[in-house]
């Protein structure tokens, strides 16, 4: 059986993490050497309440789709802003990223996101409510990743 590396791995564990009610994507940027994952919410807007996004876009759809994303970068090679991101990690070049790292995260982000559907929720009923975001708390992750044992790696992909 052929290896799992970073990306198989990611998609595994958030697939099977994840809130059903919530949906994802991986993007690997090969020249950027960056790996993007995006979560994304869906909330019943029934009152078609006019919602701003982050870009000033206007939207009174009976659905609301929100979007984050999470970075996984080479800390030599990729060039972003992390103020772009909910979180952002380096991974170590070739030999990627700890699994239990990534069984982590994946844990972690379903957290995040189940609390964040209900706060999307609460925030479409609240007019008086001005910004949604989810909500990662950097202590908690690594509270989390304390006592993971980071010593098998999954690989940065080949080409």
């Amino acid at each position: 059986m052929k290896k799992e590396n970073m990306l198989t791995r990611l998609e595994r564990a958030v697939e099977k993490k994840l809130p059903e009610d919530a949906d994802f994507a991986i993007d690997w940027d090969r020249k950027n050497h960056t790996v993007e994952l995006i979560v994304v919410l869906y909330a019943a807007n029934p009152e078609s309440q006019q919602i701003e996004d982050a870009d000033g876009v206007l939207s009174e759809e009976t659905v609301i789709e929100f979007e984050d994303s999470i970075l996984l970068y080479h800390p030599e090679k990729s060039v972003f802003d992390a103020e772009d991101y909910l979180a952002v990690f380096p991974y170590q070049g070739k030999k990627g990223l700890p699994t239990a790292f990534i069984d982590q995260l994946a844990g972690y982000l379903a957290d995040v996101v189940t609390d964040g559907l209900s706060d999307l929720l609460d925030f479409l009923a609240d007019e008086t409510a001005e910004v949604f975001e989810l909500n990662w708390q950097d202590e908690e992750f690594e509270r989390r990743l304390a006592s993971a044992d980071l010593t098998d790696f999954a690989a940065y992909p080949n080409y």
